[in-house]
Parts: C-alpha cells; sequence; structure tokens
C-alpha cells in the first residue's frame, strides 16, 4: 500500500510535549499514558541477540512472565520472530505456533494484564487479537514488510505501534543511508500515520526504530532529537533496550549493557518518551519513578 507523503516542518519544545495528553483504547478501557509506561519484552524466539531473555520452555516463560508483573510492567510485547540484524524471517506457522503457547501462557498467568504482540505479519498479528487475547499490535517495520497489515489492524480497532525501518532484518544494515536521519525518519512516520488515519486507525505509537537500518551515529543523532518527534503529535516508544548502539559504543557485551540502557532510559524520558520497551523491567520502573520526581520539583 502506498500511502500519500505529508511532509511537514514543526519543532515544539519538551514542556509543550509533556502537556499533551495521549490515552490509549485497550479494548475499550482508556489508559491514560501521562505517566510513561513500561513494555517488558517476552522473547520467544531461540536466537534473539540478548540471549538471556530467551524464553523456550513453558516454566521459563511463566516464570518470566510472574517476574514482569511482579516488578511492575504495564504491557507485555510477546514475540516470536528474531528481528535482530541478519536475523531469517523464518516460517509464519513456526511464530505462530511460539505465540499461540506463549500467549496462552500470559493470559494464564496475568489475566488482566495488557499484552501487545510483536509481529510485522498480517496474520499472525489478527490471531494474536482475535483469538488469543493479545490488546495491541507492535510492528517492527511499519507496514512495509506485509501490505495487508494496516486495513488489518483498522479492522481489529487496536492500538498499532508504528516503526521506522528499511529493508528486512536480513538487510536492513545495507540501506542505512539517510540526508539526515532524523527528518527523514520523521517524515517516513508521518507518512504512514496519515495512510492509517485515512483507514480509521486512531491509536498510534511512533517508534523512531532505534538499531532498524541504523548505523550507531544515527542511532545517537535520533536519541539527541527525539524532542522533535512531537511534531507527530502521536505518543512515543523507545526501544534501546541491551542493544549495540550501546554495548559497540562501549566496547563491552548486551549482557553489561545494562547501565547503559539506564542512561538512555533517561535521556528519552527526559527528551518525552510515553513507554520504554525493556528487557529489565524493575530498572526501567525505577527510572520512571526517578524522572517523575524530577518533573515533580521542576514546576
Amino acid at each position: 500500500m502506498r500511502c500519500r507523503a505529508n511532509p511537514f516542518q514543526a519543532r515544539t519544545t519538551i514542556s509543550a510535549r509533556m502537556a499533551r495528553h495521549f490515552t490509549l483504547n485497550l479494548r475499550g478501557r482508556l489508559v491514560s499514558l501521562d505517566r510513561p509506561m513500561v513494555m517488558g519484552i517476552l522473547n520467544l524466539t531461540p536466537d534473539s541477540f540478548y540471549a538471556a531473555s530467551r524464553q523456550q520452555t513453558e516454566d521459563e516463560i511463566r516464570r518470566r512472565v510472574r517476574r514482569m508483573t511482579t516488578e511492575g510492567a504495564d504491557i507485555i510485547d510477546v514475540g516470536a520472530c528474531s528481528s535482530r540484524p541478519g536475523a531469517e524471517s523464518g516460517d509464519g506457522g513456526e511464530e505462530l505456533q511460539r505465540l499461540g503457547r506463549g500467549l496462552r501462557i500470559v493470559r494464564e498467568e496475568a489475566p488482566r494484564a495488557v499484552v501487545s504482540v510483536d509481529t510485522w505479519r498480517a496474520d499472525v498479528a489478527r490471531m494474536a487479537v482475535e483469538e488469543a487475547g493479545a490488546d495491541m499490535v507492535n510492528d517492527i517495520s511499519g507496514g512495509t514488510l506485509d501490505d495487508a497489515m494496516f486495513a488489518t489492524v483498522a479492522r481489529m480497532g487496536v492500538p498499532y505501534v508504528l516503526t521506522h525501518m528499511r529493508g528486512t532484518p536480513q538487510t536492513m544494515q545495507t540501506v542505512a543511508v539517510y540526508d539526515d536521519v532524523a527528518r527523514d525518519v520523521l517524515l517516513f512516520l508521518q507518512e504512514r500515520i496519515d495512510c492509517l488515519h485515512e483507514l480509521g486507525v486512531c491509536d498510534i505509537i511512533a517508534d523512531p526504530g532505534f538499531g532498524f537500518a541504523k548505523t550507531l551515529g544515527h542511532n545517537y543523532a535520533l536519541m539527541a532529537r527525539l524532542a522533535d518527534f512531537t511534531a507527530l503529535d502521536a505518543p512515543l516508544l523507545v526501544g534501546v533496550s541491551r542493544k549495540s548502539m550501546i554495548y559497540r559504543l562501549l566496547g563491552t557485551t548486551p549482557e553489561a549493557a545494562l547501565n547503559g540502557t539506564t542512561a538512555l532510559h533517561m535521556a528519552a524520558l527526559a527528551a518525552g518518551a510515553h513507554i520504554l520497551r525493556v528487557h529489565d523491567v524493575r530498572e526501567a520502573v525505577e527510572c520512571v519513578r526517578i524522572h517523575a520526581e524530577i518533573r515533580k520539583h521542576s514546576n
């Protein structure tokens, strides 16, 4: 599906950004984003870049869900197809099988949890929402890998995380070329938001796509200008947890990247992020609380 471009020029202060009130309609329940939310990652793939996040057995999945809910996760994001650079996309049937089991366990362990499904396939998203009770769709491709995704989300009427990415997980690092990365990502997201609005999708969350078709420098340029994304008039999701923009800069590994992750989370919150997608829920929740306390005393 081709979407009409909508070039724009806008720059809004962080204080104005924070004054904008956003809500999500989760199956008829309005949830406020005045307090930033923490989205915990439930990874059902065998080849994620961060090995400690892989949950393969039923007992591992149950323990992970219990821990995330105990530590204060607002959303559980369930993914069953690796999106790391160079990852093979795998078979849709295998993704469905993994998700079916994982979503069943999530609903058994945390029946009241807000559940997101991390997939770029429209048929997988439909199954997860209509048959397995997922509340929202998180699409790393922004609808570029499956032409049916936008229409499917519009028909289901669930919130949609729109992420910037170029190419596929196999090719995305070969197409990381921009005139101005922040401007180019903004224009892509605005174009796709316009298209979704035309289809009647109201609850859209914008994700600049840290790590997806971005070099190390691109990632930090995006973080430095994250407040500019207020021009989209949509809540912002930031997913930087333990990514290569941290461990490559510091010369470490994903396992040693928690401190760097927390530093970026605080920077993202200061720039107006509404949702942090994380591996480490407790640490992110603490970061949100500390940032909120700072804001309370800044007026």
